[in-house]
């Protein structure tokens, strides 16, 4: 699965030392929308969530591992071939930890936002 996001992944900019953005677009046929709705594609909330950490992944070049998803707030879905657009912020805590804020948005229109609690585990190389 996380594969797949990353190939629908376009436009990924570093913005400065904690901020980025990246649009996503999932074609009709992308794994996620199997099953979750039969009939009724939408993007479900965990691809959100993935599109998040591998636009960090992406950024700082080390694998990332979710520990906690301190809040999420799903507001409208997301249906094949719609372009996602994704602005994320982050913020060092000690002991390792990053609190990676991202927002989610289609045609200037929050679709989602969520603060999730991470931490890199190695390069990726």
């Amino acid at each position: 699965m996380k594969k797949a996001i990353e190939r629908c992944m376009v436009g990924f900019k570093a913005h400065d030392s904690a901020e980025m953005s990246a649009g996503f677009i999932f074609p009709e046929d992308f794994i996620g929308f199997q099953g979750h709705f039969p009939g009724n594609k939408i993007l479900p909330g965990i691809c959100q969530i993935q599109c998040a950490l591998s636009m960090l992944e992406k950024w700082q070049g080390k694998r990332v591992v979710l520990k906690e998803i301190v809040s999420a707030k799903f507001l409208s879905p997301v249906l094949p071939a719609e372009e996602l657009i994704c602005r994320t912020s982050n913020t060092p805590e000690g002991n390792g930890a990053v609190v990676l804020k991202a927002s989610f948005s289609r045609d200037g229109k929050k679709v989602s936002e969520m603060k999730l609690r991470v931490w890199f585990t190695q390069d990726m190389k």
